[in-house]
Parts: structure tokens; C-alpha cells; sequence
């Protein structure tokens, strides 16, 4: 419910979800008692988004781009919104990923003022009293990293914040989610870098991390205290270490609304990606053989709910798992392997030792292969090669950020397969010219998937997340292409529209969530899309006739 907030004067510009800058009206200056305090003009949203364009117009670098638009948000959350929501084919890649990689780098040096909330193990016994000096009460979603595994970047402790700063930036971006309602949270648990921990402007505890036992007791701390505190709140993990990743997600995902996108969001893009892949080839996903280059979290979860999705066409679920192989930093998972952890042990099969991943194609023949290992140019040319050599259309997803650690790049995915390969990349690349046709190499990103998810869950309340809405926010997601875009090798729909195929997909989950029995709010009478429509934040300035009204 809103409630009246006393604000005025300074303290109203003072707040990002309140000032209008330029924009205030005659009457809410005099109202507000900021007569003097600002121009003594009234400006629209429109004039006000081309000053910031013409500005970040003189900007040199994404890098710089990134930091502008951080303090517009610091200083003016609507106009941020505005600008972000306006073009995000082109802003998306500067508030997140490839530019977020660089700004976390340098998230110490580059640093402004906090924003999000930092928890450290130093409060041991102290977190619900931590999270109740947050100013909102009614948080639907956190979004919380311990900086063990950032992006392809490794660990990077306290710089890691800027990830779930960035994340929920996108649930309002691309799917509509009022900001209001996101927490970004830093867990610090120290840091095993060696480089920033003796460096002077680290922002984090100047401590190797902790023993896993001593972790995960922490983080039960954690939950138990979020649910009691904001007890409709969703908590989205991002970027712990692979095992902790799938352990933490093991741990509370049949206890309470919880999520892990580098588990699961990842899996849901590119599995939408692996349907429509199949389409081209007038394929099913069950008829495929998959080779999985990476054996972490991500490759893990997206075989897992390539399984489910495999198991939905008819297969059983050891015939699914029989048709995914898997190679890490010791070579092909299989049967006499004895260093594997337990997630990893389904897809260790019977095969001859390998730590060539040529050879593993040679002898296992996949259809597909799904990069994952944050090795830039792990797909050599003789791999293209090899792969259109035994396919007719090799599929080659090249999943690994940032764009230096891509496993190929489009241009050489295209060219080394002589225009064969069905190709998409963890980030986005131009368009590709050969031999008179033109191909447009799609981004698995997360952006599609994860936003729709949370707005899904804003909308009902739902008290659980599940591998079955993943699923369908991937099916959702590929039957937004269409044949034409299909035909060009696009796999995912163009970013330019991403807002009303989040509201689609979203309705979609929303079904899903509904007809499971998972939501706290009553059916809506009205269709779906109609319903999650009804939820979507518009980036406009509220209207205030002398009080301002302020969601608690």
C-alpha cells in the first residue's frame, strides 16, 4: 500500500526514485519547497532523455558509458529506467554484460557510493537485524553473490556486487519489475585473490574464504533470516563457485523460493536456443548427441534440464543422459574417472580415457557442441571443421563471457564450416557475410530468460521455483522467432523488442505457476499477458499535488 512520505526540499532530490531533476512542475516546486533549488524551467521526460544522450554521445568507452549511467541512476532512478528501456539493444551490453566484466574488474577504483547491501561474516548472528535496515520492507527479490565466480572472470570477492546490481537492473529493464521491490546483496566471504587482497582500495573483508562447512552456515543464516524478514522474497544466486552453485541450490530449492541463473537461466536461453537449432534442422532436441566443453555449474544445469525437456519428448531419463558427454580440465567425463564430484557422475560414461577434445568428437560424433569453458578459442578450426565434417548443420554454441573468453566467434564458427554451422554466443557479435548471404549469430543470454522468471513470480507471489518453469520460459522464448529470423540462423528474438517477449514468455510461466499451485494470489478472471501487463513499471514521473506518495 502507499503511504505519504514527509520529503521535501533537498531531501527529495536526494532520493533516485523521487527526483525529477529538471522535470518538476511549477506547483510541486512551490509544494516541495524547491523553488530555487532547481532551474527554473519544466522540462519533459523526452527533453530530458536527449540531454543524457547527447552526453553519453561524448563519452569514449562502454566503460564510461557504464559509470554515467550508474550515477544518472544513483541520482535519478525513472530517467535511468527511461534511457535504458528506450534502446536496449544498445544499452543492455553497457549496464550488463560485456561492459559489467570490465566495471567489476575495477568496481574498487571506479566505486561511488553503495548501493545494494554488503553482508559479511563478521555477522554472524546478526543478519536479520542487518537486513532490517534496509528502507524498503517489502522486498520481493535479492539477488545475492559471494564474488566466487564472476562471470569467465574467477574470483573476484567484493568487485563481484556489481553483478547483482546489474541483474535486477535487467528484471525492471527487460521485464518490467518495479524496482522497488530488488535488493542486490555482496555476501562477503573473503576472497582467495591474491591481488586484491593487497590491494589498497579493495572494498571487501582482507580474508582468504572460509571452509565450505563454515559457508553454507552462514548462508543458512541467511535464508532463515530473509524469510522472516521479507517473507515474500525470492533469493536469485549468482556467480558462487560451480560446486556451491549446485550444492546451494540443492540445499534450499524445495524449502523456499530460490533460484541460482548460472544454474538455471542459463539452461533455459540456451535449451530455447537448442529447440530452435533443432527446428532448423526439422530435428528434434531428443535426436541430438550433445558434447559439453565445461563440466561446471552451467554446463551441469543445462544437462540437467536438457534431460527434463528430452524426458517431455519421450525419452527415459537414462536414454537423455546417455546422450550427453561432457569434457573438462582432465578430459571426457567418463566411467573410470574417480576425481569427479557427485552432479557430475550421470554423464561420466563408458568410453576410452581422452583428454583431446578432437579426438572425444571423433569418437562420440555429437551433433552439437555447447561451449562452457570460459577458454577464449577453445573451438579451433580443425573442431569447426571436424563438426561440419560429420553434420550437416553442426550446432556450435559458444556460451563463455566475456567476449575474449568466447569459445569462437562468429565469423570463425560460419567460415570454418564453409556457412553450416547453426551458431549462437554467450555474447552478442555482428552479422556475418560469406558467399552472399548474410547470418545473424544470436546471444544466449540470460536477459531473456531470468527477468521473465522474476516478473512471472512478482505477479503471482509464487512460493517455489522449478526446473518446469525454466522449461517453458525456453519454449516461450523460441516461439517468439520467426521462421524468417529462423532461416538467417537467428535463434533468439532480436533485443530491440525484449520487453514484450519478457511479458510473453512471463504470461507463460505465470500458466504454469497457476496451474501447479504454486501462487499466493488468486487466478486473475482477465487473459494472462493482460495480468502480467497490469504489473509492468513504467518509467514516467508520478504526479505529486503536494505530498509525495512513496511505496513502503
Amino acid at each position: 500500500m502507499p503511504m505519504l512520505s514527509s520529503k521535501a526540499g533537498i531531501e527529495v532530490l536526494r532520493d533516485p526514485s523521487l527526483n525529477k531533476s529538471t522535470a518538476f512542475s511549477e506547483a510541486e516546486k512551490v509544494a516541495l519547497g524547491l523553488v530555487g533549488l532547481v532551474p527554473d524551467t519544466t522540462e519533459s521526460e523526452d527533453l530530458q532523455l536527449k540531454r543524457v544522450m547527447m552526453q553519453l554521445a561524448h563519452k569514449t568507452t562502454d566503460l564510461d558509458r557504464y559509470i554515467y549511467l550508474i550515477n544518472l541512476l544513483d541520482h535519478n532512478e525513472t530517467l535511468f529506467y527511461r534511457t535504458v528501456m528506450s534502446d536496449p539493444a544498445r544499452f543492455l551490453p553497457i549496464v550488463y554484460d560485456p561492459t559489467i566484466g570490465e566495471a567489476c574488474l575495477k568496481f574498487g577504483h571506479i566505486y561511488r557510493q553503495p548501493r545494494g547491501m554488503y553482508l559479511s561474516m563478521s555477522r554472524r548472528g546478526e543478519v536479520k537485524d542487518v537486513l532490517k535496515n534496509w528502507p524498503q520492507k517489502d522486498i520481493r527479490f535479492i539477488c545475492v553473490t559471494d564474488g566466487g565466480r564472476i562471470l569467465g572472470l574467477g574470483d573476484l570477492g567484493a568487485n563481484g556486487v556489481g553483478i547483482p546490481i546489474g541483474k535486477l537492473q535487467l528484471y525492471t529493464a527487460c521485464a518490467g519489475v518495479p524496482p522497488q521491490y530488488l535488493l542486490p546483496m555482496y555476501l562477503d566471504a573473503g576472497t582467495n585473490n591474491e591481488q586484491l587482497l593487497h590491494d589498497p582500495l579493495y572494498l571487501g573483508m582482507r580474508r582468504t574464504r572460509p571452509a565450505t562447512e563454515e559457508l553454507f552456515s552462514f548462508v543458512d543464516e541467511f535464508v532463515e533470516a530473509v524469510q522472516e524478514v521479507f517473507p515474500k522474497c525470492c533469493i536469485h544466486f549468482e556467480d558462487w563457485t560451480g560446486v556451491d552453485a549446485v550444492h546451494l541450490l540443492q540445499r534450499y530449492r524445495d524449502k523456499c523460493c530460490v533460484y541460482n541463473d548460472d544454474v538455471q537461466g542459463t539452461a533455459g536461453i540456451v535449451l530455447a536456443g537448442m529447440i530452435n537449432a533443432a527446428r532448423i534442422k526439422g530435428s528434434e532436441l531428443s535426436s541430438e548427441r550433445y558434447l559439453f566443453l565445461g563440466a561446471g555449474s552451467a554446463g551441469i544445469g543445462l544437462s540437467g534440464l536438457l534431460c527434463s525437456a528430452m524426458v517431455e519428448e519421450g525419452l527415459t531419463l537414462e536414454e537423455a543422459r546417455a546422450r550427453i558427454h561432457m569434457f573438462d580440465v582432465n578430459g571426457l567425463l567418463e566411467s573410470t574417472r574417480t576425481d569427479l564430484v557427485d552432479f557430475q557422475k550421470p554423464y561420466a560414461h563408458d568410453h576410452a580415457p581422452t583428454r583431446d577434445f578432437l579426438a572425444a568428437i571423433e569418437s562420440i560424433r555429437p551433433t552439437t557442441i555447447i561451449g562452457v569453458s570460459t577458454i577464449g578459442g577453445a573451438f579451433t578450426e580443425p573442431v569447426v571443421e571436424a563438426m561440419a565434417r560429420i553434420n550437416d548443420r553442426p550446432i556450435v554454441l559458444a556460451l563463455s563471457n566475456p567476449t575474449e573468453h568466447a569459445e569462437c566467434t562468429a565469423e570463425q564458427a560460419y567460415t570454418w564450416s564453409n556457412g553450416k554451422a547453426i551458431y549462437a554466443a554467450g555474447v552478442q557479435f555482428p552479422p556475418v557475410h560469406l558467399d552472399g548471404k548474410t547470418f545473424l549469430p544470436g546471444q544466449a543470454n540470460n536477459f531473456y530468460i531470468f527477468p521473465a522468471i522474476g516478473m512471472a513470480v512478482f505477479a503471482t507471489e509464487a512460493t517455489r521455483v522449478t526446473d518446469a518453469m525454466f522449461i517453458e520460459a525456453a519454449r516461450a522464448v523460441a516461439d517468439q522467432v520467426s521462421p524468417a529470423l529462423l532461416n538467417q540462423g537467428l535463434l533468439y528474438p532480436p533485443q530491440a523488442n525484449i520487453l514484450e517477449t519478457e511479458i510473453q514468455t512471463a504470461a507463460r510461466i505465470a500458466e504454469l505457476i497457476f496451474a501447479s499451485g504454486l501462487a499466493r494470489v488468486e487466478r486473475p478472471s482477465m487473459d494472462m499477458v493482460s495480468f502480467i501487463r497490469g504489473h509492468v513499471y513504467q518509467p514516467e514521473y508520478p504526479k505529486i499535488d503536494g505530498e509525495i506518495q512513496q511505496v513502503a
